[in-house]
């Protein structure tokens, strides 16, 4: 038979073997805790940066969207002739006939403007409503000068030139 001292020897060093793979185990389980937070953290972060992200990318198609509808305001250099036979087909619809003076080119890139003279005759109606036709045309179209003379049957001319904005062939229009 074992003495009580042998037991109670035994069962102290069992209960401090427990207690040292309690401690062990523990600081095992914190020091894992540790870096599933840290894990944690990352994921998140790389999860805010991806939202960000397709964030931005949804940004930036809204604005090539946008970036294509203004530039349909704008005459391209390889658009001056569909721009020319817009107004005289305006003018047809009106009930005038319209004859254009001159066209030309006048700044670089982004500022390049279009300048046209032109001459619309017809009834005061046809070319008073051909000129506002003209006017509220979908581009950057201001009138820089405008006179109406009567001749003497009763028909009207109106010398009209115009300024619209135009863009170059050369200038990229949209990023990749």
């Amino acid at each position: 038979m074992k003495s009580p001292l042998t037991n109670v020897i035994l069962a102290g060093s069992v209960c401090i073997a427990i207690m040292i793979g309690y401690g062990a185990l523990y600081n095992y389980v914190a020091a894992e805790s540790v870096t599933v937070a840290n894990t944690e953290k990352q994921i998140i972060a790389k999860t805010g940066t991806e939202s960000r992200i397709a964030s931005t990318r949804a940004s930036l198609t809204e604005i090539a969207n946008d970036e294509t509808n203004i530039q349909s305001y704008f005459i391209p250099e390889t658009g001056v002739v569909s721009f020319i036979d817009a107004l005289q087909t305006q003018a047809k619809v009106l009930n005038a006939t319209t004859s254009i003076l001159s066209v030309s080119m006048s700044g670089i890139g982004m500022q390049a403007e279009l300048k046209t003279a032109l001459t619309i005759k017809g009834t005061f109606d046809s070319v008073m409503r051909t000129i506002g036709a003209i006017e509220y045309m979908p581009y950057d179209l201001s009138i820089s000068a405008l006179s109406l003379e009567q001749d003497a049957k009763n028909m009207w001319h109106a010398n009209l030139n115009l300024v619209v904005g135009s863009i170059s062939v050369g200038i990229a229009t949209s990023t990749p």
